[in-house]
């Protein structure tokens, strides 16, 4: 029979092993989500271009880098950039990088959906106003499309923080390597990973509910 102890959750696990990780996760999961939202609207535009040299490069990005496991993209980059560059780029940038470029795929195709879903008449008024294509993507149809496209964005940034605890795989000292640590140094090492699931659930939990409160609001709105 399993015989868990939890008198080593204290103040000072928090404050000592987890306080750094959870403050590293969530740097990673606000700039991943500002990095890749923003080259992920570039690559959308460029799929929606009708440009064959803008549509394919962005196509085949997109289409490959959700084709592969996001820890092996990790890896990879982590493994060859110091070849690439002659000196490793240290495991929280090679992380920071490589979900920006991972996570831009994921939301391209999500802004995609949202610029498609604007009606056409809204892009036959900006220009009939005399907009450019520039002016009308800019002041008519990325706000309604982000708007549209809120809660779907906030749910891919839930699945984000998620997905950074794989940062454990290269050394990145983020939430769950704080756990595992302090699993290793209190001698307690089931527990502290129980306690990660809790903690993942509860953080993800709560995001999840908010989004839904807000998909609400913007559906009253409309």
């Amino acid at each position: 029979m399993l015989n868990l102890d939890w008198d080593f959750f204290s103040w000072s696990l928090v404050s000592d092993f987890l306080l750094k990780g959870l403050l590293f996760s969530l740097q990673l999961t606000v700039v991943a989500m500002l990095g890749g939202i923003f080259f992920g609207t570039v690559l959308a535009l460029m799929r929606l271009s009708g440009r064959k040299w803008l549509d394919w490069p962005a196509a085949f990005y997109v289409n490959a880098m959700r084709a592969i496991p996001l820890v092996m993209v990790i890896l990879w980059f982590f493994l060859l950039m110091p070849y690439l560059v002659g000196k490793p780029i240290g495991a929280e940038l090679s992380a920071v990088i490589t979900f920006i470029a991972f996570e831009a795929a994921y939301y391209a195709e999500i802004m995609r959906a949202g610029i498609q879903s604007i009606p056409r008449g809204q892009v036959f008024a900006g220009q009939a106003l005399g907009l450019t294509y520039g002016q009308n993507m800019r002041l008519v149809i990325l706000p309604q499309a982000f708007r549209n496209m809120l809660p779907v964005l906030l749910t891919q940034t839930i699945i984000l923080f998620q997905d950074t605890s794989l940062v454990y795989a290269i050394g990145a000292y983020d939430l769950f390597k704080g756990f595992n640590v302090a699993g290793r140094n209190f001698g307690r090492p089931i527990e502290s990973t129980l306690l990660a699931v809790v903690v993942y659930f509860a953080i993800s939990f709560s995001l999840s509910t908010l989004v839904k409160r807000l998909q609400a609001r913007i559906a009253i709105v409309r």
